[in-house]
Order: structure tokens, then C-alpha cells, then sequence
């Protein structure tokens, strides 16, 4: 290990922070897909998936299932796209592992049917070994959670309705 001697001066970071930010931020305002800069050595690339962009359709065999495991699972589907485009959905400002306790020991931050505040904790993200906060945008009441806890979530995926 190497110790640092008094008046060395400290080494400047390759990476520019300040454009860095930028760059997302450009990202975020354009709406791109995708920032790549390069200069030298150094090589930065800032991607964003739309929120707007289709999933491309994908063909799967589905077995039969009984006429009222049908009917349930057309109903729970109807409800989760319900969800989705809902108002009150709160949606995934990045990519991560969510989690809806700060512990795996620890009571839930929010239940179906909570009262939450606007600013109250609702779940966490995990991204790049940094936890960040999901709060609520607005008050009212938690009608659906659309996560697990551990689920890896994307960017834009609805998270919460709160309504």
C-alpha cells in the first residue's frame, strides 16, 4: 500500500464529472438512447432507453388452462395493465434490483391500502452498489405494488400505484 506524502498534489481524475452529468442530462431532455464521447484514451458512453419504445413481440406457447383459470387470469391481467396506465403509477427512474424493505428483517415500507405523503419512502433501488430512494410523488393511497423484493426492475418499468 502506498501512502500519501505530505504536498503531493493528488492525481486528477480522468473523468470529468461535470460532463458526465451533462451528458445525462442531455440524455434525459432529448430523450436518447444512447451518448458516446470519446476523446483520447478516455471513452464515455451514456445510454437511456425510451420509455415509449415497444418491446418487440415474441412468440410463446401458452398451454390451455381451464375455463375459470382463464377467466382469473384475464382478470388479473386486465388489472396489472390497468396498473400500468394508471395515473398514480410510479415509475422506475433507472435500472436495479428493487427492494421494498431496507432489510431483509425489517417490516416493508409500504403495504396495499397504506396512506403515503408526498416524499414518503416507498421502495429502494439498488444500482451500482448505491441504494436510492423511490419516494411518492404525490399523497394518497398504495393500490397496487408491482414488484418483489430482490426483482430487478428497468428503466420506466411502473413500480407503484399510488392513487
Amino acid at each position: 500500500m502506498t501512502e500519501k506524502k505530505p504536498g503531493t498534489p493528488a492525481q486528477p481524475s480522468p473523468i470529468d464529472p461535470h460532463l458526465v452529468e451533462t451528458l445525462g442530462e442531455i440524455a434525459n431532455r432529448l430523450d436518447l438512447s444512447e451518448i458516446e464521447v470519446a476523446q483520447g484514451e478516455l471513452k464515455i458512453k451514456v445510454k437511456r432507453q425510451s420509455a415509449n419504445a415497444a418491446a418487440a413481440p415474441v412468440a410463446v406457447a401458452v398451454p390451455a388452462l381451464p375455463i375459470q383459470q382463464q377467466a382469473v387470469a384475464a382478470t388479473s391481467n386486465e388489472a396489472l395493465q390497468h396498473a400500468i396506465v394508471a395515473a398514480g403509477a410510479v415509475k422506475s427512474p433507472m435500472v436495479g434490483t428493487a427492494y421494498l424493505r431496507p432489510s431483509p428483517e425489517s417490516p416493508p415500507f409500504i403495504t396495499i391500502g397504506a396512506q403515503v405523503k408526498a416524499g414518503d419512502k416507498l421502495l429502494l433501488i439498488e444500482a451500482m452498489k448505491t441504494f436510492n430512494e423511490i419516494v411518492a410523488p404525490q399523497g394518497g393511497t398504495v393500490t397496487s405494488i408491482l414488484v418483489e423484493d430482490g426483482q430487478p426492475v428497468e428503466f420506466g418499468q411502473p413500480l407503484v400505484v399510488v392513487e
